[in-house]
């Protein structure tokens, strides 16, 4: 029987068999009735350890059964086995040799957050953003077969990730080239279907073995050749399951769609995974499994344990109060706005807790749109409101607004709407790592005819960027990042800045120093140790030409500092006006590098780049040194 945990384990759990396991291939040889105590020990070991370290939490306790079974079953790594997003990989690392590396997980040099195809050969894909498993998963097995290599491929999905579009292409193209591979529905929020228990574990056991695989083939050729005999057949076993299961869609897209099953019932995972390994061409298994399951807190709240943090000492209370989060600011503001203008809309693409819409969800529900991880719709569905004269805010992280750039330019930008993006996590977000930075928002931005960027140096101007960009006629963009700012307070008021505009802040010599948002506080650090001059510059597009002409003839050294990459970024833009105005000086552009920054404390990360107060500091003076 599996074990329910209720708290986290202060200590290291004994866990003797999974510790006997530095291979799948051990795992493997273990009699099937030792896999539900592995499930005991590796359940309790995440506990442990995922409190050590922090990270994501619930979806690998739900997956603990499902990942011993794939293991089991399955010949990995020669077979090939994609998690998507990676959110419940832990399990899967913890069994493929690195169970003793996990308390570096997500540490500067350690283990990375997500799968990573450099880390382990067990990790087949690199992910982080979802819904690409079934299609990298499809190319494994098209490019295997073109090789002549008897290899399984599995690509397990979770419901959330399978409401991308990308998964549905992948889905429909897999049946035109007949590959065999697996998909593996991880449906962990009865999004699709609550038919769990005896008889649908039955059917799939009956659907998924030989017998009824080579009854279906054999019955196949047989009716062909009477087409109008093979057509009744078909759909009528297409009806029949359609009564008991709920995979009459993947049926028509060409996949023999088995369960759903209990993701928690080892034998039964076991067995139908067995015979599915031998079946041909797609095939498409659907288990339903507990997010956090077996430790009841994560059980009662499966949001609030997505992902904790490292288990520490309480501290002593806060003397004060604490300081808001930016994505804080930005849900004040959206309700505040909404108040005021009944035009106002907010979309989100499944991030309602992560950008903070959770209290204008609740106040304005006809006015708010999860469209799930769907962020291509997400921009065109705001170009269409905005179309009719609505004012939609699309929340959405500065990584996953990649996802939908195509859409950005053609169906806003193109047509000049009045569409705001408040992009969260821009520039460096931690432990999470190059995946889910936002290190290209301003070049991939910026050379967009129409669009108003802006990035604020601190809380207050988040809020007024996010005003001025609302009440803008056409496509606005404030980007921010993740965490607290300096802790200036906040006007409540909901008044726009003059568009175009920047401030000097401090007033020195020499050295002009051009910040573009929040790493403005870092800069004033340097240029107090210089004597330099700041301006924080607020707006990427349009630059403050002024500024820069007025800054650029009283100083011999102009220097841009922003959290972005440093290639085409808000530096690039300063670079070439004053090249096409003909102004000769010298610049330094400081940013991120050219470079995946790899995952370690946003401190450590800054620290890396130059763009702490120190580092900028030392890239100046080492300027100065050069210009003599």
């Amino acid at each position: 029987m599996p074990t329910t945990f209720h708290d986290i384990p202060p200590q290291r759990p004994a866990t003797p068999l999974l510790d006997s396991l530095e291979d799948t291939a051990q795992l493997r040889a273990l009699d099937e009735s030792q896999l539900g105590e592995l499930a005991n020990e590796l359940r309790a070991f995440l506990l442990w350890s995922v409190g050590q370290t922090g990270g994501h939490f619930g979806a690998g306790l739900g997956v603990i059964e499902l990942t011993i079974a794939l293991h089991y079953v399955y010949n990995t790594p020669d077979d090939r086995l994609l998690w998507d997003v990676g959110h419940q990989a832990y399990p899967h690392k913890i069994l493929t040799g690195r169970r003793e590396q996990m308390a570096s997980l997500r540490q500067k040099g350690g283990l990375a957050a997500f799968p990573r195809r450099s880390e382990s050969p067990y990790d087949t894909f690199g992910v982080g953003h979802s819904s690409t498993s079934i299609s990298a998963g499809l190319g494994m097995a098209i490019a295997a077969g073109l090789q002549g290599l008897d290899r399984r491929t599995v690509a397990v999905i979770g419901d959330g990730a399978l409401t991308a579009g990308m998964a549905f292409e992948a889905l429909n193209h897999a049946a035109d080239v007949e590959a065999n591979m697996l998909v593996v529905l991880n449906d962990n929020d009865m999004s699709i279907s609550r038919n769990v228990g005896g008889l649908s574990n039955y059917l799939a056991k009956i659907l998924s073995s030989r017998t009824y695989s080579h009854m279906r083939e054999g019955s196949k050729k047989m009716l062909s050749k009477i087409p109008p005999a093979w057509e009744l057949a078909r759909k009528t076993e297409e009806h029949a399951k359609g009564m008991l299961v709920p995979g009459t869609l993947f049926e028509e897209l060409g996949w023999n769609y088995i369960g759903p099953i209990d993701g928690h019932d080892l034998p039964t995972l076991v067995r139908t995974l067995a015979n599915m390994r031998e079946l041909k061409g797609p095939q498409f298994l659907h288990v339903v499994t507990q997010k956090g399951h077996g430790f009841s807190p994560a059980e009662a709240d499966p949001i609030g344990y997505h992902a904790i943090t490292k288990l520490e000492p309480k501290p002593a209370a806060p003397t004060g109060a604490s300081k808001p989060k930016f994505s804080n600011i930005f849900g004040q503001w959206l309700c505040d706005m909404a108040e005021q203008d009944e035009r106002l809309i907010g979309i989100t693409p499944a991030m309602k807790e992560g950008s903070d819409l959770i209290a204008f969800s609740e106040r304005f529900p006809k006015r708010y749109f999860d469209v799930a991880i769907a962020e291509q719709h997400a921009v065109t569905l705001a170009a269409g409101m905005a179309c009719e004269g609505a004012k939609p805010v699309v929340a959405i992280y500065s990584t996953f607004l990649q996802r939908g750039y195509d859409q950005l330019i053609h169906d806003v930008d193109v047509q000049n709407l009045d569409v705001l993006f408040a992009i969260d996590r821009a520039g460096l977000v931690g432990e999470d790592g190059p995946t889910h930075a936002g290190s290209f928002d301003l070049s991939y931005l910026r050379c967009l005819p129409n669009m108003l960027i802006m990035a604020p140096a601190d809380e207050n101007e988040t809020r007024q960027m996010l005003t001025t960009g609302y009440l803008h006629k056409g496509p606005a963009a404030v980007r921010y990042p993740r965490g607290t700012g300096p802790g200036v307070p906040i006007d409540p008021a909901l008044e726009p800045l003059p568009i175009g505009k920047g401030l000097v802040t401090r007033q020195g010599e020499k050295v002009a120093i051009l910040c573009f948002g929040t790493l403005h506080q870092h800069a004033m650090k340097a240029a107090d140790a210089l004597n330099a001059t700041v301006a924080n510059m607020r707006f990427v597009k349009p630059l403050d030409h002024a500024l820069i002409a007025e800054l650029s003839a009283s100083h011999d050294l102009l220097v841009t500092v922003e959290e972005n990459a440093v290639m085409g970024g808000a530096g690039s833009a300063v670079n070439e006006w004053l090249l096409a105005q003909g102004i000769s000086l010298p610049v330094l552009n400081l940013g991120l590098p050219d470079i995946y920054v790899e995952h370690a404390k946003p401190a450590q990360m800054l620290a890396e780049c130059g763009l702490d107060a120190a580092g900028i500091e030392n890239a100046i003076r080492e300027r100065l040194g050069r210009l003599g």
